[in-house]
């Protein structure tokens, strides 16, 4: 049956339900309630309180009732409204006789009081005395104690999962999905920090109203309808005890369901199945229990029935758990299940980086908060800012077959540097390239292969007064692999990585995406273009940039990837130009000559969008040392300058640069920004 909109949303586990039931228990409170509506709401209290506690029992772990601290409110609130409502009705009606607050206040009154005032005043008092100074006190500590624990703890469980994201253990996913749990935990145990008070305050109003009750019906009774102090006291107290029992049994049962779930902790099943295996887990702790039951039954003046009969059924059970701990180990093994072979699929699976560790060396990625696995998390965040993409996980793991205090990187299973550690030493590396003056082992810095020395703890402050850097051994880690991520960069750039990019562009940029892939360039092609950037440790970061140059380049009609990489570093010559800024806010350059310019010209063979450098190989040699030799004066005269040609030859300078000077710019003139400050150092 289709409701109607209004209606529809009205219906039980709504929004609008849920508002229009708490306005009316707002409303309970100014608003007097007839009899009849008393008891209906006295009855949900109880039938609610019971669910809760029932609800409690069968939790798996107490996040699966993370809305218990709303529910606590609300129930209290609830018990709150129906207090008000009965004094009300008492303190108007209550001469009338015991049935004017309803029949369930009537009844409690009347059954469990059995006709006595005072047997129910004690009965009220001791369900008080159990709820505040037992239960409600014991759990709201509890509540307390677990709130801190687990903000506590916060730091080191992120930290825990960011550790295994770095070591590749677990994806984005995986790692999105603990720290949602760990944020909805510490939230959990604060919110039954603060309505563990709910059912302490709760408690104290019953205690007040109760008294008030009392006070209020005897002079209303005495001074108002006339009645004697015996008949007013009769009256008046049986209600108000009635009424004190029917709101302390829920808010009993409330509590102990409270209780329940902050007692919990972090074990797993429900709360029969985790006391039943803890407290029956083993023979002799019953058997204990059932000797001692036995002794108690001989006593003299002790009841022997029950005891003996606890005595016996315990024993029976603790005998039947020895006879089956027998059986267990007494039982043949089971014959080996076979090892089924892992799927050949698995063998194909490729670390895009990973880390291999000697044993001596596994230190360094244990203990709870291991350094190198928080370098290596910074590595990435660094390399996502800088050049654009998230680098893939690096995974960590060891490797007996090497020396001991060893380390291998391997990019793509291929191993790219390797280095040797001293755990409990530091590092010395003197930047002028000399070995430091100090006492220490003689080694070479794997990263850069300068002169070092391994040296003790005690002579960090000697090495740093010397002008030294000391790195210890998670940072030459890091350092290592960060070089050789440089290095590679362009390989550890996937199809399905460059997908991702495009992807997680902005609504705003995803116009432009459509349009150009693939009916300008094929995703493939514009991965090796941004591979080609990356070889050159340009940043990919300004992908919509990237983007307009392709755009730009494919309406030119430049098709080819050396055209499109042209326009493109074009549009980046901002970029380009401040990356190669010097500290004094200039760019240094060493322009190629004209000479040098038409020669390399005049060496280009081949269909215009495929041009191939043909020079004679002296003439390549020539070239190669008289830019070696500028190179080494601007070097030493301490400037670090960019070599500056033409568009039409820059790639094929850059591929004979790179050969001997990897980490020296080539940059074409249009990748100059207009308002760039250049400085010359030299010409070639």
């Amino acid at each position: 049956m289709v409701l109607p909109g209004w209606l529809a949303r009205a219906k039980p586990g709504s929004d609008v339900a849920l508002a229009f039931g708490v306005t009316m228990l707002l409303s309970v409170l100014v608003v007097p309630l007839p009899p009849l509506l008393l008891d209906m709401g006295l009855a949900l209290s109880i039938t609610a309180s019971v669910l809760i506690l029932m609800v409690a029992l069968f939790l798996e772990r107490p996040l699966d009732f993370t809305s218990f601290p709303q529910i606590l409110l609300l129930t209290t609130l609830l018990r709150l409204a129906l207090n008000v409502a009965t004094t009300r009705i008492i303190l108007t009606h209550g001469h009338e006789g015991p049935q004017a607050a309803g029949h369930v206040v009537q009844a409690f009154g009347g059954f469990l009081m059995g006709g006595d005032v005072v047997v129910g005043l004690i009965v009220f008092a001791i369900l008080l005395v159990i709820n505040f100074m037992v239960i409600t006190k014991g759990s709201g500590r509890i509540a307390e104690v677990a709130a801190r624990f687990s903000l506590d703890a916060m730091p080191g469980k992120q930290m825990a999962i960011d550790a295994d994201l770095s070591a590749g253990l677990i994806d984005e996913n995986a790692a999105r999905k603990r720290r949602r749990e760990l944020e909805e935990e510490s939230a959990f145990h604060g919110a039954m920090d603060g309505a563990a008070k709910f059912v302490r305050g709760d408690a104290i109003a019953g205690l007040i109203i109760t008294f008030i009750n009392l006070l209020g019906g005897l002079a209303i009774g005495i001074g108002r309808q006339g009645l004697g102090i015996g008949e007013a006291a009769t009256t008046f107290s049986a209600l108000t005890v009635g009424d004190g029992l029917v709101s302390q049994i829920p808010a009993l049962l409330v509590s102990v369901a409270a209780g329940i779930v902050v007692t919990k902790g972090h074990g797993e099943g429900t709360a029969d199945q985790a006391m039943l295996r803890q407290m029956a887990g083993g023979w002799k702790p019953l058997g204990m229990a059932a000797g001692a039951a036995g002794v108690m039954a001989l006593l003299p003046g002790m009841p022997f029935l029950p005891f003996f009969a606890l005595a016996g059924g315990v024993g029976a059970a603790a005998w039947g758990k020895r006879k089956a701990e027998a059986a267990r180990v007494n039982a043949p093994e089971p014959p080996p299940a076979p090892v089924g072979e892992a799927p050949i699929a698995d063998t194909l699976r490729m670390d895009l980086l990973r880390l291999e560790l000697g044993y001596g060396l596994l230190s360094l990625a244990a203990g709870d908060a291991p350094k190198l696995t928080e370098q290596i998390k910074a590595l990435r965040r660094s390399m996502a800012q800088d050049m654009g993409f998230v680098l893939p996980s690096v995974r960590i793991q060891d490797n007996m077959e090497l020396p001991p205090d060893t380390y291998v990187l391997r990019v793509k299973e291929i191993e790219a540097g390797r280095g040797t550690l001293r755990p409990t030493r530091l590092l010395a590396i003197d930047p002028s390239g000399n070995t430091p003056a100090i006492a220490g082992e003689r080694t070479t810095e794997p990263t850069f292969g300068l002169p070092a020395l391994w040296v003790e703890e005690a002579l960090r402050e000697e090495a740093l007064a010397r002008g030294c850097t000391v790195v210890d051994c998670p940072g030459v880690v890091a350092t290592h692999l960060t070089e050789l991520v440089r290095e590679n960069m362009a390989e550890l750039l996937s199809f399905a990585e460059t997908q991702k990019l495009l992807d997680e562009l902005g609504k705003d940029q995803q116009k432009l995406v459509a349009d150009l892939v693939p009916q300008q360039v094929t995703l493939g092609g514009l991965q090796r273009l941004l591979q080609c950037l990356l070889a050159e440790r340009v940043s990919i970061r300004d992908l919509p940039t990237i983007l307009e140059g392709v755009q730009e380049a494919s309406a030119a009609g430049q098709r080819s990837l050396p055209g499109m990489l042209g326009v493109v570093r074009a549009r980046l010559a901002r970029q380009l130009s401040e990356a190669a800024r010097g500290l004094d806010g200039t760019v240094p350059i060493i322009a190629l000559s004209s000479e040098w310019e038409m020669a390399f010209a005049e060496s280009l063979a081949g269909p215009p969008e495929d041009r191939q450098l043909a020079m004679a190989p002296s003439r390549l040699q020539e070239f190669m040392l008289k830019l070696r030799d500028t190179l080494d004066l601007a070097a030493n005269a301490g400037e670090a300058p960019v070599l500056v040609c033409s568009g039409g030859i820059r790639g094929h300078v850059r591929a004979i640069v790179e050969r001997f000077r990897p980490a020296t710019t080539v940059l074409a003139q249009q990748e100059i920004h207009p308002r760039a400050r250049i400085r010359s150092v030299g010409s070639l």
